[in-house]
Parts: C-alpha cells; structure tokens; sequence
C-alpha cells in the first residue's frame, strides 16, 4: 500500500534520514519510534508529499507519490496531525464534511454522498451527541476524535497519524487508539503512527520500525524491536521489557 525506496532527507547541511527503505500492507498498523531527533516527523512530511526528500520515492499503492497531485494523494490517504488550527465558529459537522473536498467537483457543492458519509462517519466514531456543537466547545480528545472523523470522510485507504494521542489523558489514549486499531481490523484502512509512547506502541501496533542515527535500527513485530538492548542503545536507559497477561501485550519499565 505504502512503500519507502532510498529515502534521504537534510535541513540544510543536517542529514536527519539516510537510505531509509520500508514497505507497509494493506491493512496494517505500522507504528514509527525513536528518540527526538531520529527523524520521525522528516519521515511522515515525506510520506505524505509535505516534504520532498533528497534522495529516494515514495510510492503510494502503486504509483510514485510524485505524480499525483495533491487532490489525488487525497483520495488515496487522510493525515491526523498532532494540532490542527480550526475557525472557532466551525460545528463539527463543518469540519468532518471538509473531509469530502478531495471528492467534490466544486468546493462550495455538497452532493447527498458527501452527507451520508458525513453522517456514518459521525455515527461510526460516536460523536453524533455533539454533532452540532461548535469546535471550540469540545475537549482537547474530543476534537481529536472530530480530525480523526474528519481524515476518515475522505474514504482513505491510508490513515497517517502524527503523535494523536499527545496532551490526551489516559481515557482518550485508549479510545483513539482503539478507534485506529478498530478501523484497520473492520474497514482494512492502513494506518501508520508516529508515537513516542513505547507502551501504547507495543500494545497497539501490528509492527515497528525504531529510527536512530538517520537510519532504521530495527524493524519487525513489537518483541522483535522493543528488547532491552534496543532500548539501551537508541534511547541509552536501562529497562526491563515483560509480557504484561491482563493487557495481552509488553509493558516496559525504565529502571532508575
């Protein structure tokens, strides 16, 4: 669905990506870690035509991202920023249904399509009770769930995730992520995360790729790439990675 061939990327005269090669499935939940500074966020700009890399194509089910305009890489995937500026006096119907643009004819026409999926949409996140509220009037996790409705209107078949769960509470980590994982398992929607939560990582993701020093250290399921040794030479701390059998997954523990 997704697939990375060479990609290098600079600022300036500072490599931050080097050789970097991967591929992703249809319908599957990639999680992207690493320390500040391993060049997570470079990697998603480029993944999603933001940023073009000095080396190295990304090619988005099937063709090379640089020949689909923007409106095309549109119709083929969504992006869930970590903040998205939204006009105050937007409901939250406003902003799921700017999620039709890619598939609109003219801006400023709204077809019986764009409602309807506007409308499942709404119902499949369950956010129909605040459906009319205005933007500005919602929680922090709640506008969350209104951008990921919003991604989720233009029928994508990839789902881009800059860190959703950042500034949430405990309540709101859960369900967005359970959202995303939900969506991959009952619609097939491939999602790709960046996430700094290691154990929010482990739990939910399918596969991980740790960036470190421009390059991917180590990729493979989660006990593959969260070890102990890992951990000790990417982020340089002493942890101790279990099976944790009441949430089926890993749980890590940095030692003092």
């Amino acid at each position: 669905m997704l697939q990375t061939k060479n990609i290098s990327a600079s600022y300036r005269e500072t490599v931050v990506l080097e050789e970097v090669s991967f591929q992703v499935e249809e319908g599957e939940f990639l999680g992207i870690i690493g320390p500040n500074g391993a060049g997570k966020t470079t990697l998603l700009k480029i993944m999603t035509g933001v940023k073009s890399p000095l080396t190295g194509e990304v090619m988005l089910d099937g063709k090379d991202m640089r020949s689909l305009s923007r409106k095309q890489i549109a119709q083929i995937m969504a992006v869930v920023p970590q903040s998205s500026f939204i006009p105050p006096l937007f409901t939250v119907e406003d902003v799921v249904m700017m999620g039709r643009y890619p598939h609109q004819r003219s801006r400023f026409t709204i077809t019986k399509e764009d409602n309807e999926v506007v409308k499942d949409v709404i119902q499949k996140i369950g956010i129909t009770l605040f459906g009319s509220r205005f933007i500005n009037e919602l929680s922090g996790g709640e506008r969350q769930e209104v951008i990921i409705a919003r991604a989720l209107a233009q029928k994508p078949k990839v789902l881009m995730l800059d860190e959703p769960t950042a500034s949430l509470d405990i309540k709101h980590q859960m369900k967005i992520l359970g959202l995303v994982k939900m969506l991959v398992k009952e619609d097939g929607i491939t999602a790709i995360m960046v996430i700094h939560d290691l154990n929010l990582a482990a739990r939910f993701c399918q596969r991980l790729i740790l960036l470190h020093n421009c390059k991917i250290h180590s990729h493979g399921k989660p006990e593959d790439v969260l070890t102990s040794q890992n951990l000790k030479e990417v982020y340089e701390v002493d942890a101790e990675v279990n099976y944790n059998t009441s949430i089926d997954s890993l749980q890590i523990v940095v030692k003092e």
